[in-house]
C-alpha cells in the first residue's frame, strides 16, 4: 500500500518522514503535476506527497493540473490518496479547527475538465464520491485519536472554481443544499 496526499504548502513540514525523502519529477499526458511529488515513509507507510498549489503556493485554484497530479500519483504507486484542504464552514456547528470527514460533494466547477475519459461513451459511478473503505479507516483512526479535535463523521464538500469564494447569496444556497 502506498498513500498519496495532497495538501498545502506546509504539508512536508508537518508529516515530517522517517527515511530521506525521494523526489520525483514526472510527466504525464496532462502536463507536469503541480511541483515534483516527494516519497518518504510515515510510520511504516510509504507516502508520497504533493503540494496541490506548487512550491510557495504559486497556483490559483483555477490553474492547479487536477489530472496531472492524479495521474503521476498512480503511476508512482499510490494505491489511496487522502487530500486535505483548510475550507471554510457553512454550518455553525462545524467550527475552525476541527475535522470533517466527508461523505458527499457539490461540485460548483465549471471550467475545468472533469474526466480522464474525455475521448471514451464511459460513465462512472459517483453516488459515493468518497472511497467508503478510506472513510472507515478514517474515522477508526479518529474513534482512537487521544485528542480534543472534534472529527465530524460526515459532510458535504462544495467545490469551487476559485479563485474567488461564493457570494453571500450562494453561501446561503449551498447551506440550504446541506453544503
Amino acid at each position: 500500500m502506498k498513500i498519496a496526499v495532497i495538501g498545502g504548502s506546509g504539508l512536508g513540514a508537518a508529516l515530517g518522514g522517517e527515511d530521506a525523502a525521494a523526489t520525483h519529477d514526472v510527466d504525464t499526458p496532462f502536463g507536469k503535476p503541480s511541483c515534483p511529488i516527494v516519497e518518504t515513509r510515515w510510520h511504516g507507510t510509504a507516502v508520497l506527497l504533493l503540494q496541490r498549489h506548487g512550491i510557495g503556493h504559486t497556483l490559483n485554484p483555477g490553474a492547479v493540473p487536477y489530472r496531472a497530479n492524479l495521474f503521476a500519483l498512480k503511476a508512482l504507486g499510490a494505491t489511496h490518496v487522502l487530500a486535505s484542504g483548510a475550507t471554510g464552514s457553512l454550518r455553525e456547528d462545524f467550527v475552525p479547527g476541527e475535522l470533517v470527514v466527508c461523505d458527499q460533494l457539490i461540485d460548483r466547477t465549471r471550467h475545468r475538465a472533469g474526466t480522464f475519459y474525455e475521448h471514451a461513451a464511459v460513465h462512472v459511478e459517483f453516488a459515493e464520491p468518497f472511497c467508503p473503505v478510506m472513510r472507515r479507516w478514517l474515522l477508526a483512526a479518529a474513534d482512537g485519536m487521544d485528542t480534543a479535535t472534534r472529527v465530524h463523521r460526515a459532510g458535504t464538500y462544495v467545490c469551487m472554481e476559485g479563485p474567488a469564494f461564493s457570494t453571500a447569496a450562494e453561501s446561503r444556497m449551498h447551506r440550504q443544499l446541506g453544503g
